[in-house]
């Protein structure tokens, strides 16, 4: 039996209870929509039962509200809807990070030049001291704003949509358009709010698409690399800029290039208004949720039948064919295999090893733990370490080097190698993830660090370049890590509130860079290394902290689960079993492992 026919049975046991006509229940249909509020059914004057329609209407009514979700839009709207996304957050959702390809540009427009002492221009420095860290604010102020705004960024996707959200993205990306194409004509400092609202129009773009991979649930993991890829591209765009530029002489000036990306905007805010859905697209298990509320719950109805042979046959006949209507809901999502997915989820579970250890804690109660303290401290620093290299990168090797053409030439390197870093390393991360224990992770990120600490003070060519590489790889790695650390250890309950949190105080901490480089050029004369060095040495300390940590507990949260699994195994005990000898095994068990 089809699926159609399966749903159009539904309203023959429906029937049983021979609903009266004034009967809310009696018109009471399937409805359900993927992207919004459940659809009401259609009114009619008097309501009929089932055995008046046709089979064939019934087949064709049913089919189609089954279908809602898929044919809301058709599968090639969806795919164009997946596409746009693409395309417009490897257009705006992390240009702000190309930060070091534009610094060259603005530097060679003499922005904030005007700032030097006259001893300064006078000896003819490339960039002097006041100069260089308004510029280096500029970006800091964007990289805070970038990771605090994830807090507010999801409550309005939550409250009111991704249209709403996306529409807020494009909107303050025209204002930072805006301030930066007539920042030099402004009475005030344009190039500051300029930033600033680039970088927050970033988040709402990219964070309002992540709805877009329960589209087409088999390709989900596809569909958030795309969109993951396409965020790190984004800081190509400046790179791209700063050639067009070059090839130009100087002619395509920033207030062109920021007139003419204007039209991303646009783009962005017609496909929102015309294209994108109104309301996020919901999950598989969403889906299965609302049709087990809607048909499998009882119905209030059900107290008016007295006779309960007829109640229970009624009752049985709805949970059987809701039951395949769910079946049918995961084969046409591409769910097929479900056990198999789930019985994959559950390995990745015990291969973390610290999945569940604060699941089901208030997000006050977890705060509070070292799990918490211990990952949030960790993140400030790399955060701090990964957005201060960023930004001083060409400073830094020019003067490790001594040489300012190779520190050049350094600089263009990682223009390109940054964007291409995240595209290659996506895949790698999603295997390393999801097969290694959270332990090993960490210790993979502290190792990784250490390594591109020593070798950002080796004054070295290989070594910048080498330093460059591993860079660029491993700073999406410690993104997705912390998130994933995050979602393993503190569900996903309070998964907004802690991990928000997180990343928030890591943005706000980055204020701090002002104060390295104030520290860098006037107490070490414009040598990197000595902030390089504290820096390292923080977070090799903390990061050990860390690692030593989750270690620990992921050992009590394995000894846990081997207790958890003799209990249940003690209450399945066949009569006559030996539970003597049981009770004998788990004390020496207890003895070896030790208690928690």
């Amino acid at each position: 039996m089809s699926l159609a026919e399966r749903l159009s049975s539904m309203e023959d046991y429906e029937s049983i209870r021979e609903p009266s006509p004034s009967s809310e229940q009696g018109r009471r249909k399937l409805s359900f929509n993927p992207i919004g509020e459940s659809v009401p059914p259609a009114v009619h004057d008097e309501p009929v039962g089932a055995f008046e329609v046709s089979k064939t209407k019934r087949i064709c009514q049913y089919h189609l509200k089954l279908l809602q979700y898929t044919l809301t839009y058709s599968h090639f709207s969806i795919l164009v809807q997946v596409l746009a996304a693409v395309v417009y957050c490897l257009l705006a959702a992390g240009i702000v990070f190309g930060y070091a390809a534009l610094k060259p540009v603005l530097i060679r427009e003499g922005v904030y030049r005007k700032y030097c002492t006259q001893t300064e221009l006078e000896n003819g420095v490339r960039v002097c001291y006041e100069q260089e860290i308004r510029l280096n604010f500029m970006f800091t102020v964007a990289a805070v704003s970038t990771n605090v705004c994830a807090l507010p960024v999801g409550t309005i996707l939550d409250r009111y949509g991704p249209r709403v959200s996306g529409i807020i993205g494009a909107v303050f990306l025209v204002a930072g358009c805006i301030f930066f194409a007539f920042a030099w004509q402004l009475p005030f400092d344009g190039y500051v709010p300029g930033y600033f609202f680039l970088a927050l129009g970033g988040p709402f773009v990219f964070i309002s698409s992540f709805q877009l991979s329960n589209t087409f649930p088999q390709y989900a993991g596809l569909i958030l690399a795309l969109l993951t890829g396409a965020f790190d591209t984004s800081s190509a765009i400046f790179l791209f800029y700063r050639l067009i530029y070059a090839a130009s002489n100087g002619t395509f000036w920033p207030k062109k290039f920021f007139l003419a990306y204007l039209a991303v905007p646009a783009f962005i805010l017609v496909a929102q208004i015309f294209l994108m859905p109104r309301n996020s697209y919901k999950t598989v298990g969403e889906l299965v949720i609302q049709v087990e509320e809607q048909v499998l719950d009882g119905h209030e109805s059900d107290n008016e039948i007295e006779d309960q042979e007829v109640l229970a046959r009624l009752r049985q006949a709805r949970r059987e064919h809701g039951e395949s209507i769910i079946s049918e809901i995961t084969e046409l999502l591409g769910s097929k295999k479900g056990q198999k997915q789930v019985k994959k989820e559950e390995e990745k579970m015990n291969i973390s090893g610290v999945w569940g250890a604060l699941h089901g804690r208030t997000a006050t109660e977890q705060i509070r733990t070292p799990w918490f303290i211990f990952i949030t401290l960790f993140t400030v620093i790399q955060m701090t370490r990964i957005n201060y290299f960023v930004a001083t990168i060409r400073s830094q090797y020019e003067h490790l080097l001594d040489d300012y053409y190779k520190a050049v030439a350094i600089n263009k390197f990682f223009d390109v190698a940054l964007p291409l870093g995240g595209v290659i390393s996506v895949p790698f991360i999603g295997l390393i993830l999801d097969n290694t224990s959270t332990t090993l992770v960490l210790g993979l990120l502290v190792a990784t660090a250490t390594l591109i600490g020593i070798l950002g003070i080796i004054p070295e060519v290989w070594a910048a370049y080498a330093n460059v590489c591993l860079f660029v790889v491993y700073r999406p790695f410690y993104y997705t890590a912390v998130s994933d650390y995050a979602a393993k250890v503190f569900g996903f309950a309070t998964f907004g509130k802690v991990y928000g949190l997180i990343i928030c105080l890591s943005g706000l901490f980055n204020f701090t860079q002002s104060a390295l480089d104030a520290l860098t050029h006037k107490v070490f004369d414009k040598n990197p290394t000595p902030v390089n060095i504290l820096l390292l040495v923080m977070a090799l300390i903390v990061g050990v902290a860390l690692v030593w940590y989750v270690w620990r507990r992921s050992q009590n949260i394995g000894k846990r689960d081997l207790r958890e699994e003799a209990e249940q195994a003690e209450e399945r005990l066949m009569p006559g079993a030996d539970v003597d000898g049981l009770r004998e095994a788990e004390r020496i068990a207890s003895m070896h492992y030790g208690t928690m």
